[in-house]
């Protein structure tokens, strides 16, 4: 027989597993809300789908990650905090670009290899040398940020740059007049169904509502999880890592995935790219910037899970580099290495004695397989493609 006090304690673990669960699905309702009228939104403003990948869906899928981290620093969870956002970036490049890429293999845009890939690096980069010192100061969360800002507006400018302004745009204009023009009649369905049908008042409401559902979802979601690993004697910096990171990242990959299944490739791409970036700005840099004292990085953080990340974003350069594509089996071995790295997570907060020879296994002979296997095939298809080129130049 349980005693009161046990009872009430089974009761309250039992809540707030169902603040978690309850959080989680508030938190992809609220995330679908959001990009769908963001998305609506950028559409009429006639951005590229890769443009509005990296810009208004990534930002709007990493909404869950800023309430989270927002909530977190209010309640004084920082290793909550630092936690959702490295192993949102992790499972984002690794479990969610290689479940899109099972999917459907991803098409890459050249802009993206030759500039988004490696700003999201650079950001990578940036927030390793931040958290050197052992916290994230005001003066590192406003370079964050401004990364970030840096990029959004070199993003925009370019996808200006690449538009003509002749006849696509004419074209845009002149639609939208007809479709403004046509109340009830006989519109043509072609491009009213796949694109855009979403009123401006509409997509406007669908994002308020989906803001209000991911505060509400965002603060189930932290309440739970911190009670969760307190009862459990976890760290906060291991739930963030594991539980919120999957967690907030689930709308990331449910766009990637309906975006890839519906052969809007880019869109699927770019979100994780540019959903990895503003975690990085936005979701770390904006809460340090008003914050007094920083938010402090804890040293297991610093020692591995950060340096995993900036791993993680540089593995992606080959792999999006050979043939512009993530092909299946590329997405296989990503998935492969984020249940590794998951694996290695709750070894280590376990103190499981199987912990040291699993990163002694991972160290000396799977990563250094996966990286000769990552160089091979990007040296293979780079003479593959400079070969055709040679012959016809020798040839003329």
């Amino acid at each position: 027989m349980l005693s009161g006090l046990d009872t009430i304690l089974h009761i309250m673990s039992a809540l707030d597993v169902g603040r978690v669960l309850l959080g989680f699905l508030v938190l992809v309702g609220g995330g679908e809300l959001l990009v769908r009228g963001a998305s609506a939104i950028a559409s009429r403003w006639g951005l590229s789908p890769l443009v509005v990948g990296l810009t208004v869906v990534a930002v709007g899928t990493s909404t869950p990650e800023l309430a989270v981290s927002v909530g977190a620093v209010l309640r004084g969870e920082m290793d909550l905090a630092v936690g959702n956002v490295v192993g949102s970036n992790i499972a984002n490049v690794l479990l969610i670009l290689g479940v899109a890429a099972l999917v459907l293999p991803l098409a890459v845009k050249e802009q993206l290899v030759r500039i988004d890939v490696p700003a999201m690096i650079v950001a990578s980069m940036a927030l390793l040398f931040c958290a050197l010192d052992g916290v994230i100061s005001t003066v590192d969360g406003v370079l964050l940020l401004g990364l970030m800002l840096v990029h959004t507006i070199l993003t925009l400018a370019l996808s200006r740059r690449a538009s003509s302004p002749e006849p696509e745009v004419l074209v845009q204009s002149a639609t939208k007049e007809l479709q403004k023009a046509s109340t009830d009649e006989n519109t043509p369905r072609e491009g009213a169904g796949s694109v855009v049908t979403l009123a401006t008042p509409t997509a406007l409401v669908l994002v308020l509502g989906g803001i209000a559902l991911l505060a509400g979802g965002a603060n189930l979601l932290v309440t739970g999880a911190v009670n969760v690993a307190t009862s459990l004697g976890v760290s906060g910096l291991v739930v963030g890592l594991t539980v919120v990171a999957v967690g907030t990242s689930l709308p990331e990959l449910v766009t990637s995935v309906v975006a890839a299944l519906r052969g809007q490739r880019d869109i699927a791409v770019g979100n994780v790219v540019g959903s990895c970036i503003a975690n990085i700005g936005l979701v770390l840099g904006l809460p340090a910037v008003f914050t007094s004292g920083g938010i402090p990085v804890a040293p297991a953080a610093i020692a591995v899970d950060i340096p995993l990340l900036l791993a993680a974003a540089v593995a992606v350069a080959p792999i999006a580099l050979t043939g512009f594509t993530v092909q299946r089996w590329e997405g296989a071995l990503l998935i492969g290495l984020y249940l590794a790295y998951a694996a290695y997570v709750v070894l280590d907060a376990t103190g499981h004695q199987a912990q040291s020879g699993f990163t002694w296994t991972m160290t000396l002979f799977v990563l250094p397989l996966v990286a000769l296997t990552l160089m091979t095939t990007v040296g293979y298809d780079l003479r593959r493609r400079a070969g055709p080129g040679k012959t016809r130049s020798g040839t003329e």
